[in-house]
């Protein structure tokens, strides 16, 4: 299938007096793992739930596999998978699955097929409060499988996990992002970047990189993510005060901003064929 799966274009997010996103400009191709990493209060978060349409839009547009962020067309397309196991505690495992197909509308055969993937076979008659931590994110990730969705948005789906329960779930994604599903998703957890295929790095509420995991080693001269990721936002700091100092007060950053702090690092929009530090926030 070809196209883009998010295309933004001057997308303006104001929450009271405060700009979040400012006239943000971004485009993703179909069938990648995309990461999207940067520290808190970025405006990750926010760029997630307006991609989902949960999120009021103050200016510029936003589309989704084509569509409106948000509309009707897109409920059983886009997946979404928030921070908290968004399930019921006093139901199974199958029992929160087969509600939540009949909310979307699916069919009750898709439950037992992404409890088969997401491994949750032992724990289909469990209620969901006797489940551990791993489980019940794997439950709110079966939830957004449901009817097969073509776009993945995962706001840190493996927050709080072992190293073993992340690999798992980094698993998962891979297969998905193989059977052609894009996958969005958020991460504090720096060695999760070289799972992706590819890397945006926010910093107020701009796309300061848009890179691949093998780009941001040999681009930045950095051993590890995390220290590459400290170096890009070091640079956009001095870049930031730098401006300040030549042009005066701080202007809202524009998308003209945006992007040229992105080429400035390196830009790819080509998904890699396979891809396989906890100091940068993701909320």
């Amino acid at each position: 299938m070809t196209g883009n799966a998010i295309e933004a274009r001057g997308l303006t997010i104001r929450r009271g007096r405060r700009t979040v996103i400012d006239g943000l400009d971004l485009t993703l191709r179909r069938g990648a793992i995309v990461g999207l990493l940067g520290p808190s209060g970025s405006g990750k978060t926010t760029l997630m739930r307006a991609i989902v349409g949960v999120q009021i839009v103050s200016g510029g547009t936003i589309s989704v596999l084509g569509e409106p962020a948000g509309s009707a067309p897109l409920r059983r397309r886009v997946g979404y998978m928030t921070q908290m196991a968004s399930i019921y505690d006093d139901l199974s495992v199958r029992a929160n699955l087969a509600y939540f197909a009949r909310v979307q509308g699916v069919p009750r055969s898709d439950v037992d097929g992404v409890i088969k993937r997401t491994d949750l076979g032992g724990q289909a008659d469990q209620l969901a409060r006797t489940l551990s931590g791993g489980q019940a994110n794997r439950v709110s990730l079966a939830a957004a499988m449901l009817g097969s969705p073509e776009l993945l948005v995962l706001d840190e789906p493996t927050v709080g996990l072992d190293p073993v329960l992340r690999a798992e779930l980094w698993g998962i994604f891979r297969q998905l992002a193989d059977d052609g599903t894009t996958l969005l998703v958020s991460s504090h957890v720096m060695d999760e970047a070289t799972r992706c295929d590819r890397l945006l790095l926010m910093r107020e509420g701009a796309v300061i990189a848009d890179i691949t995991p093998d780009e941001l080693l040999t681009t930045t001269g950095a051993t590890s993510a995390e220290d590459a990721f400290l170096r890009i936002i070091e640079s956009d700091t001095a870049r930031t005060r730098s401006t300040r100092t030549t042009n005066g007060p701080k202007k809202p950053r524009s998308a003209k901003r945006t992007k040229a702090g992105a080429n400035r690092i390196l830009t790819s929009t080509s998904p890699r064929s396979r891809g396989r530090g906890d100091s940068i926030d993701a909320r």
